[in-house]
């Protein structure tokens, strides 16, 4: 391995023992690539401002992996994942690096950014595995080639808990999971998302909070897994799920 890529591979050991996983060569070199993509994207259209050092380590590798923990020791499984608001690719792109058996349904309304994530997909050879999707996740969600038919669904800081369910369980199969990330989570959150998942044929599997390396701040991941099939009228029109949430 070049000297460069030793030194960084010692200088994010924090993360990796963080995650209990460490990168191969080939991924640290995908991940590195990725970031460097990022910033040469980031001049000509503002994707996101956390590229440079730990702003891309910590806050955003560390923080898309550092949920799905438990999946990462068990990396040559294949499962289906889907990201709903991929934006810039996290946590989508990190899962389909670190998971390199599963394959990866990238989603966003913005063509923007899509272009950004299938670009970044080619360029750093992930294609193969990944499938990049333009719609809103209310429309994506009544897609029958999408709907009921992933193992895990995930977003991350897209809106408030009972609006993502309702994104996300559309797309689950029967034994999947959404995992939704948060930064704050309280009592109350936990009863309103309680309720929406009521209408939703799902119940809060557990919820885990950790802290992110290097002084990032703390992190919580509601794992919610389906008790039936997600009833037909779910997810509602475009909008809907944000002007009228469940659960109150």
């Amino acid at each position: 391995m070049p000297a460069n890529k030793k030194n960084k591979k010692a200088n994010h050991l924090t993360i990796w023992n963080e995650l209990q996983w460490m990168p191969s060569e080939k991924q640290l070199a995908q991940f590195i690539h990725f970031q460097e993509l990022l910033k040469e994207w980031n001049k000509k259209t503002n994707l996101t401002r956390l590229i440079d050092g730990d702003d891309f380590w910590t806050s955003q590798v560390c923080d898309s992996l550092l949920p799905l923990h438990e999946e990462l020791q068990y990396p040559e499984i294949s499962h289906r994942y889907i990201d709903i608001g991929s934006g810039c690719g996290f946590p989508g792109i990190a899962i389909a690096i670190a998971m390199p058996h599963s394959n990866i349904t990238l989603l966003d309304s913005s063509s923007k950014k899509t272009t950004f994530l299938r670009e970044v997909s080619k360029e750093i050879g992930l294609n193969s595995r990944i499938t990049v999707v333009t719609e809103r996740a209310e429309k994506a969600g009544r897609n029958p080639a999408l709907r009921s038919n992933f193992d895990y669904a995930i977003a991350r800081a897209v809106a408030s808990a009972n609006v993502v369910a309702e994104y996300l369980i559309p797309f689950l199969n029967l034994t999947g999971q959404a995992l939704i990330f948060k930064a704050g989570w309280s009592e109350s959150d936990q009863q309103i998302l309680k309720k929406a998942l009521t209408e939703l044929n799902a119940e809060i599997q557990r919820t885990h909070q950790f802290v992110l390396p290097n002084n990032r701040g703390m992190r919580n991941v509601i794992r919610i897994a389906s008790t039936n099939k997600c009833p037909n009228q779910y997810p509602r029109s475009i909008g809907k799920p944000k002007k009228r949430p469940l659960g109150y």
